[in-house]
């Protein structure tokens, strides 16, 4: 009998050896998959930095306002050394029509999205049978699942060249010529490429993203509020714009950082739509220019020619920048939501 109680305490003794154990490590890997995504973060901001670093000394602030992009003689016997750093001669860089272009393409696209996933949630939530909504659901989520480089190629090779023959020439040729909307008079490229394109193929990515979380948040809504504003004599568009859609701003916003975020970074679609100018925004709606991600990929080649390392520097100074502007969005973004979730009741507002 002692010795069946001396095994008993024995395994007692092991099993909570194991469980102290169990949890030692539940804590430990709870901490480390917290600071795993930061850690990764501040590694590759780092690492651009570092990389970025001659370029930043040489091209200095005026980088993000100038317009040029010329890689110099590449192939020179000489180069010329500026603060320490080798640079080819005649080189000289600029990222401002880029910023400008990445934030016009980002912005036309959320401008474009927005309404239309908003359109989209409410339907599926409120509007639609579960036999209809549930697999129209599943389909908008698989469009998120698409490469880019698809969209791209439909871009290219279907969506850009039929706008460009039947829709935008009757919007330049209708569009007033006064401040403002004559942005939207003028002519692109023959074949559709330009900001307009971009910012129609940006939204339809963008789009599942934006959708599916907004209409996760609708089917949260408590029926008790919208019947109550039923009772109350609203129609169901006061309903959707008094309660409903108050009722999940925070999460509107930050579904919309998320496709803002996912617009801004977009590369390989942009890259073959754009037009890929490098030195000029757009000067109308329909016309080419460029963004920071897509000047990336367009010139990461070539700046293998230059023996310098300079070209790659500036490139990982791009880098670096897209980064900070993407940083910058979201932190912004919660901002606005920590703001938003401090308001009241949402009825009416």
């Amino acid at each position: 009998m002692a010795q069946v109680m001396r095994r008993a305490q024995g395994a007692r003794r092991i099993t909570t050896s194991f469980r102290n154990a169990e949890a030692g490590i539940w804590r430990t890997a709870s901490r480390v998959a917290v600071l795993l995504p930061l850690t990764a973060l501040v590694f590759a901001v780092t690492v651009l930095a570092i990389k970025a670093r001659p370029a930043i000394v040489v091209n200095g602030w005026g980088f993000l306002s100038r317009s040029a992009w010329n890689g110099g003689q590449a192939y020179a016997t000489t180069v010329n050394h500026i603060h320490g750093v080798a640079v080819p001669t005649g080189a000289s860089y600029g990222a401002g029509p880029l910023l400008l272009g990445t934030a016009e393409a980002a912005v036309l696209a959320v401008i474009i999205a927005l309404p239309i996933s908003i359109g989209a949630a409410f339907a599926l939530t409120e509007r639609m049978p579960k036999w209809i909504s549930q697999p129209l659901g599943f389909f908008v989520e698989l469009l998120a699942g698409i490469p880019s480089v698809l969209f791209g190629l439909w871009g290219i090779l279907v969506l850009g060249p039929f706008l460009a023959t039947h829709i935008y020439p009757a919007i330049a040729d209708n569009a007033p010529n006064v401040p403002v909307l004559n942005f939207f008079r003028g002519r692109g490229a023959v074949n559709g490429e330009g900001l307009a394109t971009v910012g129609i193929v940006l939204a339809l990515m963008i789009i599942p993203i934006i959708t599916a979380t907004t209409r996760d948040l609708f089917a949260q809504v408590p029926a008790l509020p919208k019947e109550g504003g039923e009772a109350l004599g609203m129609t169901d568009l006061e309903v959707a714009r008094k309660v409903t859609i108050p009722w999940v701003r925070s999460g509107i916003i930050g579904a919309t950082a998320l496709g803002l975020g996912r617009a801004l970074g977009e590369t390989i679609a942009v890259a073959m739509i754009s037009g890929a100018a490098l030195t000029h925004g757009a000067y109308n709606i329909f016309g080419t220019f460029g963004t920071i991600a897509a000047a990336i990929v367009d010139e990461l080649q070539s700046s293998a020619t230059d023996a310098t390392g300079f070209t790659t520097a500036t490139l990982a100074e791009l880098g670096l920048i897209l980064a900070i502007v993407s940083v910058a969005v979201n932190l912004f973004a919660r901002f606005i939501i920590t703001r938003s979730s401090k308001i009241g009741a949402p009825l009416g507002a």
